[in-house]
């Protein structure tokens, strides 16, 4: 890899939304003209079906990058040479610029420019050292029931009313910040097959490949699915741990079997076996995260992207730690501890880098979408 490249930004002063889309569009008009990178992903071909690059089409390009670094290594063009191409960093500072401008509320999507992970940190601190204190002044901060019954240590209704509140808050929030998105796109409706693909495409991160199955560049020329795994370990981990509290939700109000459960019941195996993917998944993307150079991506999300992976570990190993000492004096402490990582969570996980999924999700539908319709350039051939 080129010397230069772990030390020049060809994008310096491109950080406010017009020059990052000026700057995008300069550089896909290069890339449409090489199109050595066509088969790297669903980027390049996408890009071949346009001769110019609109607001909208910059937006939508730069979140079906999945940033996996294989363009940057592979172009003529990249720094240091003159044209100074740098796919990778300019669809990551494009994409951020999309969270913020489909933000709802309007004016959340500030969070974004203002580092909205410290404010994730700041939050999940605050409330629990409230929960702490408020164990502390009613006395059952250090007892134990000896059953791991988190229902004596903070109400049922409490607890499900405060997190259904921020979970459906957090659903809200994204489900208009992604439709508003999709408008942008403009799409025609999607079939079924275009629903399948792109359903696969996300759930198996096809594009984390690097077009031939060997992975993504991370700290050098060398092919890794490294990233692709501990990607799927986190995402799949934590999607195990909804799936333990849904089915303790099912447990509780249908079956009429209220917690605390038996290890060898399924919410608990499902919420460990979460738990240990999780961070598995975590501590992998975040020593991946620090061993990449510096041209992958944009530095100034850098700190956003490990707050967000810490925030998860966070959650992850304070719930294993609950799970394993549930029955003892320190539970209630770490119930406080899990539970203001969790509500942190929720109620900044539209403003944060959890809204890459979404986004992505939608541009992959928008791309399985296009790639069935007629190519239509306006030339006369068409």
């Amino acid at each position: 890899m080129r010397e230069a490249q772990a030390t020049a930004d060809p994008l310096a002063g491109c950080d406010t939304p017009e020059l990052a889309e000026q700057e995008a569009s300069r550089i896909l008009h290069i890339c449409n003209a090489c199109r050595y990178c066509e088969g790297f992903c669903a980027v390049f071909p996408a890009m071949t079906r346009r001769l110019e690059f609109a607001a909208a089409d910059v937006h939508y390009l730069a979140n079906l990058c999945h940033n996996c670094g294989a363009c940057l290594h592979a172009c003529q063009y990249a720094p240091p040479h003159e044209f100074g191409v740098n796919v990778p960093r300019t669809m990551a500072r494009v994409r951020v610029q999309t969270y913020a401008r489909a933000a709802w509320p309007r004016a959340f999507g500030a969070l974004y420019a203002r580092n909205g992970i410290m404010v994730a940190w700041a939050l999940a601190s605050g409330i629990s050292l409230f929960l702490v204190l408020a164990l502390a002044l009613r006395g059952s901060l250090a007892t134990s029931s000896g059953d791991g019954d988190f229902y004596r240590v903070f109400s049922h209704g409490l607890m499900a009313g405060v997190f259904s509140a921020a979970f459906i808050w957090a659903l809200v929030a994204m489900g208009i910040g992604v439709a508003r998105f999709w408008r942008e796109l403009a799409p025609t409706a999607p079939s079924l097959p275009a629903v399948g693909d792109a359903a696969g495409a996300a759930a198996s991160l096809r594009y984390l490949g690097g077009g031939h199955g060997q992975g993504c560049n991370n700290a050098d020329d060398r092919f890794s699915l490294a990233r692709r795994r501990f990607h799927h370990a986190t995402f799949y981990g934590f999607t195990l741990c909804f799936l333990a509290t849904a089915v303790a939700t099912f447990d509780d109000y249908i079956l009429h079997l209220p917690a605390p459960y038996a290890y060898t019941s399924l919410p608990p195996l499902l919420g460990i076996a979460g738990g240990l993917l999780m961070v598995v998944g975590g501590v992998g993307l975040l020593v991946l995260n620090v061993r990449r150079p510096a041209l992958h991506g944009d530095p100034a999300q850098r700190p956003m992207d490990r707050g967000f992976i810490v925030l998860l570990l966070l959650i992850a190993t304070s719930g294993l730690a609950l799970a394993a000492w549930r029955a003892s004096a320190m539970m209630p402490t770490l119930l406080a501890l899990h539970l203001g990582a969790v509500l942190s969570l929720f109620v900044t996980m539209p403003y944060g880098k959890f809204a890459h999924a979404p986004m992505r999700v939608a541009a992959l539908l928008a791309w399985s979408i296009e790639r069935r319709l007629p190519l239509r350039l306006g030339l006369a051939e068409d």
